[in-house]
Parts: structure tokens; C-alpha cells; sequence
């Protein structure tokens, strides 16, 4: 979520970050005009609830036809007070929802556009030339039928659409990978965790996946709780409202989770196989620093 702090300072940074994304940059001006509505309303309701008070302390001492008035006038104030208040949650609410729809500032030097605008910084290793080597290779849906290790069809009959089964040798590469994933991160230092698939709405909230994201997310409105797409958002929740000591910084964290998305708005892109789908599993890491 945008730090507004940064918003009122060096607006013009957050405007090159949205272009940068290749989204809106004139949600920023809207987020100024919201963050300026909403200190207004504070300021208003802050000041008629000062008054209201003071008057409540005039009137135990008044008597009589000033005391009448008074009680007259605290009724006005009250609707005035009651008034300023809803306007209040209202702007807090369009601030919120400005808030959530902007995207986090990139790094400075980050190119504007979208994938074919991106600048090539490293190559490692040297691709293979198939053809040369007169070798055609598969693609994962071919070997996973070849080696009995991916049954879309029962995925598709169980579940529906991009679901899918692992079996056999698939199942236990899938296992095998992630083991691998928290070994390799174990070794820099990163501390293994399982981490809950289904969260709060602060959780979500506080990650920014009910904002532009929230399309894709699985709710669960009886519970009031979030299936969440990635163990990013638990991990980051981890340290939710705790004040850490800079001193034991960074703190670094491998989480596992069943990873769970929408998918809303991919209606056919990447349809074949398992590249995109409802559920998966996956390590993430993440630094506290």
C-alpha cells in the first residue's frame, strides 16, 4: 500500500512508477484529492466534537432559558457531529480504495512498458539448440502422459477447469522439488515454514491482493477468510503489528503452501496443461531487512 507520506512529498515519483507499470498514472491525482478530502473531514469532525463536549460541560451549569437554549443548540450540534462522522467513513473508505488500487513504486530505473520493454541484465549459460542436436523436444503435458505423471482429464472430471492430478513419478518430483527448494534456501540462512493457506482480511488486505488483485482471489464470505494465492502474504503477516528490533535484521523466511487463484480474467491464455491453474504448491522467500 502506497506510503501517503511519499505521496504528498514526491507525488511526481509515484506518477513515473504507474507509467513505468503501463497503468494509470492519473490515480495518483485521485489518491492526492481523496488523502485531502479525508483530512478535511477528520478535521471537521474533530473540531464539532470538541465543541459538543465543551458544551455538554456548559450545560449542568446553566438554568432557566440559557439552559434551554443550550440543550437546543446540543441537539443541532449532535446531528452536525453525527453528520461529519459518516463523512468521514466515507472518505476513509475512498482512501482506502485509491490506496489499494495503486500499485507499489518500483525501483528507480525500471523501464516503462510491458515485456518487451524489458532490459536484458544477465545470461547464464547458453541456450540449447535443439535442432542442431537433432532432438525435438516435448513440452510437459507430452511427458506427463508418457510417464503416467500428470492426468488432466480426472483433474478436469474431479474439479473442473485447470485442475489436474499428479501421480506416480510426477507426485514424487513435485515432492522432491519442493524438499529441494527449502534445502537450497535453508542453506543462505532461510528458516523453513508451513505456512496457513487460508488467512484474514488484514492478512490479504495488508499483502494489496484485495486491491487490483482481488479478481483472483478465493473468498470465503461465511468465514470471512482468504485462500491465499501465495505464501508471500502469510510470511509477510508473520510479523503483523509487532515492532521489530533492528538489531536481529534481516530476518529471512522459506514458506510452503498450497497456493490457490481465480484465474479470473485469463480466459484462454495458457489453457494447455498446468501452467496456469486453480492450485498449486510452492516455496517462497521472504526477507525481513
Amino acid at each position: 500500500m502506497i506510503d501517503l507520506r511519499l505521496l504528498r512529498t514526491d507525488p511526481e515519483r509515484v506518477r513515473a512508477s504507474q507509467r513505468a507499470r503501463g497503468e494509470d498514472p492519473t490515480l495518483v491525482d485521485a489518491l492526492l484529492s481523496a488523502d485531502e478530502a479525508r483530512r478535511a473531514a477528520v478535521s471537521r469532525f474533530d473540531t464539532l466534537r470538541n465543541e459538543q463536549k465543551l458544551l455538554g460541560k456548559q450545560i449542568p451549569k446553566a438554568a432557566g432559558e440559557e439552559r434551554a437554549a443550550l440543550l437546543e443548540q446540543a441537539k443541532k450540534l449532535a446531528d452536525e457531529v453525527k453528520a461529519a462522522e459518516a463523512e468521514q467513513h466515507a472518505a476513509d473508505a475512498d482512501l482506502k480504495r485509491y490506496q489499494l488500487a495503486l500499485s507499489n513504486v518500483v525501483v528507480d530505473g525500471v523501464p516503462e512498458g510491458g515485456e518487451d520493454d524489458f532490459v536484458l541484465l544477465e545470461t547464464v549459460g547458453t541456450p540449447r539448440d535443439f535442432a542442431a542436436d537433432g532432438f525435438e523436444p516435448r513440452d510437459h503435458v507430452e511427458l506427463g502422459k508418457l510417464l503416467g505423471a500428470i492426468d488432466l482429464e480426472r483433474g478436469a472430471k474431479v474439479g473442473g477447469a485447470r485442475q489436474y492430478y499428479l501421480t506416480g513419478v510426477g507426485a514424487l518430483l513435485e515432492i522432491a522439488l519442493l524438499n529441494m527448494a527449502m534445502a537450497q534456501a535453508g542453506k543462505y540462512g532461510f528458516i523453513p515454514m508451513i505456512t496457513p493457506s487460508l488467512v484474514k482480511p488484514e492478512a490479504m488486505e495488508g499483502t494489496g491482493f484485495l486491491g487490483q488483485a482481488a479478481e483472483n482471489v478465493y473468498h470465503l464470505a461465511e468465514d470471512d477468510m482468504y485462500l491465499v494465492g501465495t505464501s508471500e502474504v502469510p510470511l509477510a503477516a508473520y510479523h503483523m503489528d509487532e515492532i521489530l528490533d533492528a538489531a536481529k535484521l534481516p530476518l529471512r523466511y522459506a514458506g510452503y503452501s498450497s497456493c490457490y487463484r481465480r484465474e479470473a480474467g485469463s480466459y484462454g491464455k495458457d489453457t494447455r496443461g498446468i501452467i496456469r491453474v486453480h492450485q498449486f504448491e510452492k516455496v517462497e522467500m521472504f526477507s525481513y531487512v
